[in-house]
């Protein structure tokens, strides 16, 4: 009997580590948040240019770190030919201090929101962080992600050289 609940729960565990993609389609609902500087930000504002990536993500949670670090990699490859990351912080009233020295301690240079109440989250239906969602130029939904392993970052690289490709030819 331990047996069978020790693999019941390994196998939990595994398929919830496990990120999966989630099939948000349509055009990206629009959204106003403050950043960490205290303007605000609306998804338009972001919009035209090429790819935009839309990450939640908190500060306390180890895998949304990581793929930040992945993204990052990405971004400033791509950044200079329309490329866009706005990272959304959902961390809490409690949290919300800690996003700043981070986001400085790493280096970012991509947007940072702040998404406190995780009201925009809910509007992306964003049931567990990470959460990523990419969106083309016209703000059209391309592809949603929920959690992150090592190598899930491949697939939003492709989609980006796509859509760069896409707006060269257009």
């Amino acid at each position: 009997m331990k047996k069978l609940i020790l693999f019941f729960l390994v196998f939990s565990v595994i398929l919830f580590a496990q990120g999966s993609e989630n099939k948000l389609q349509g055009t990206a609902p629009n959204f106003e948040l403050e950043d960490i500087e205290g303007d605000i930000y609306e998804l338009n504002d972001f919009l035209g240019k090429g790819p935009v990536l839309v990450c939640f993500w908190a500060t306390w949670c180890k895998p949304c770190i990581e793929e930040l670090k992945a993204y990052n990699k990405i971004y400033e490859e791509y950044k200079d030919k329309g490329f866009t990351i706005v990272a959304i912080s959902t961390d809490s009233e409690r949290s919300i201090a800690k996003v700043k020295p981070f986001i400085s301690s790493m280096n970012y240079t991509f947007q940072v929101l702040l998404d406190p109440n995780s009201d925009v989250a809910r509007q992306y239906y964003a049931r567990a962080i990470p959460y990523s969602v990419m969106i083309d130029k016209e703000g059209n939904i391309l592809y949603s992600h929920v959690g992150y392993l090592r190598g899930d970052e491949i697939k939003v690289e492709e989609i980006v050289k796509q859509q760069l490709e896409k707006n060269k030819s257009n």
